[in-house]
């Protein structure tokens, strides 16, 4: 490490032109830089500057060497540079899995205004109501409902929505209807409701369809012959063709939460795709509770 370093300074002599122009540019005592600059020599067994009170000359083998501590330098500074620039500009390629639901409505807006406003970043979406492995799928971002038991990962809450238990809004008893059920809830189902007055209701049941896809659920449930959960959010994208099945009553609320694997340090890309994300649920919210 101290060779680098003394080839470092050896350069930057160099360019400077003395000794003590070198010491102020690099913001080192004089008897620094030239103390690294005799260790230098004295390790290499080569003279490389010949110096006098007036000026300082590089010898033939000085002249080489100071040709690769140059190109050394320039390769310093540019990685610098680079690593620089990422802090100030997100880019590269950003991995991102979401349900099925929330990236219809959450995440692929939020990777329109990325696509937009941030040119070099290049978002990858996986959309997929499974909850996938982030190293088995070389995951940057998820956007998950509910927190995760894996200390591995990073978690930031982002907001929260409400499912409501929805059938056909041409149904006449809707209480009756089949339970059409998302993988995540199983076979046993179990509601428990509260009203605005504080009144609570159970509703058990189980399910006679089960699916691995939100719109699979979605598109059953607008065909008349079930109820499920829809989030509240969505219910403004399918309009009145659907129904609340008990009416003054709503579920808990469900936290959003944005998940990655980095612990220490996250991403200039990763972060402001979160941000994006996360402003377009609160947007979303807003307009579901209008």
């Amino acid at each position: 490490m101290n060779r680098l370093r003394q080839m470092s300074i050896f350069a930057h002599v160099v360019e400077q032109g003395s000794i003590s122009a070198a010491a102020d540019y690099l913001d080192l005592s004089k008897s620094v830089v030239s103390q690294h600059l005799k260790t230098l020599e004295n390790e290499l067994g080569v003279v490389l500057l010949k110096r006098t009170t007036r000026k300082q000359v590089l010898t033939p083998t000085g002249a080489a060497f100071y040709q690769k501590c140059r190109a050394m330098n320039s390769v310093v500074d540019s990685a610098w540079s680079e690593a620089q620039d990422a802090l100030q500009q997100p880019s590269g390629r950003v991995r991102i899995t979401a349900p099925n639901a929330l990236m219809e409505t959450l995440v692929t807006p939020a990777m329109a205004n990325i696509l937009q406003s941030y040119p070099k970043l290049l978002p990858e979406i996986i959309s997929s109501d499974e909850q996938l492995d982030f190293y088995e799928h070389d995951i940057d971002l998820a956007i998950r409902v509910g927190t995760s038991k894996d200390s591995n990962l990073k978690q930031r809450r982002l907001g929260a929505f409400k499912d409501v238990l929805c059938a056909n809004a041409t149904v006449k008893r809707a209480e009756i209807l089949p339970y059409i059920a998302n993988a995540w809830q199983g076979k046993h189902i179990v509601h428990l409701f509260n009203s605005e007055n504080g009144d609570q209701k159970q509703f058990e049941a189980e399910a006679r369809c089960v699916t691995n896809s939100f719109h699979s659920c979605l598109s059953l449930i607008q065909s008349g012959v079930g109820m499920g959960l829809v989030p509240d959010f969505y219910l403004n994208r399918v309009g009145s063709s659907l129904q609340p099945v008990f009416p003054g009553y709503h579920l808990p609320s469900n936290p959003v939460y944005a998940l990655t694997p980095f612990n220490n340090h996250i991403p200039l890309s990763v972060e402001v795709c979160i941000q994006v994300i996360e402003t377009q649920l609160m947007e979303v919210m807003g307009s579901a509770q209008q």
